[in-house]
């Protein structure tokens, strides 16, 4: 039987060693890239349709209500997502094979003021978070997150409405 000096034992067992840590990184490697080709799998689904807003318990001013709803609806259909986009009790609705269903409820509300914004751009704003929620045809939720949407430096209060619906658009186009 032979004897392996130091030196070589040494060398052979940082091979080793070297080996295993190349295998390791190429399957975390191999598992992340899996993993990300998961999460850009996207969502299908021909039609959608809009609840009206839940204002919760927070004290939602009509002309709002109506603003988020209407812009909803507009920037949902600008996306392109869906063949259908219709609104809440369109008995049309019923008869689509794979509708989703997309609910919001509100979070909060702050109500600012245009004018304070044009004179001191630093007070005024006005801001609302709504919870949006999307769900499949079995009521299971495929998206559900509070959406903040604000008007900070210059325009109308109904601005918040209208920067709240742009960002679920971009959920919509990111999702389906």
């Amino acid at each position: 039987m032979k004897h392996h000096s130091g030196t070589a034992y040494a060398v052979s067992l940082s091979i080793v060693v070297s080996c295993a840590v190349l295998l390791m990184v190429g399957h975390l490697l191999g598992q992340q890239g899996s993993g990300d080709s998961n999460r850009a799998q996207k969502l299908s689904a021909s039609s959608i349709q809009i609840e009206a807003p839940d204002p919760g318990d927070v004290i939602l001013p009509p002309e709002f209500r109506i603003a988020v709803y209407e812009n909803l609806i507009l920037q949902i259909e600008k996306t392109g997502k869906f063949q259908h986009v219709y609104r809440s009790g369109d008995k049309d609705a019923a008869g689509a094979p794979d509708l989703v269903t997309l609910h919001t409820k509100a979070r909060s509300f702050t109500q600012g003021s245009q004018k304070e914004r044009e004179v001191t751009t630093v007070l005024g704003a006005t801001s609302l978070t709504v919870n949006v929620r999307i769900t499949d045809h079995t009521g299971q939720p495929i998206v559900d997150r509070d959406i903040k949407g604000k008007v900070v430096l210059t325009g109308g209060n109904l601005g918040a409405t209208y920067d709240f619906s742009k960002k679920v658009a971009k959920i919509v186009r990111n999702n389906f």
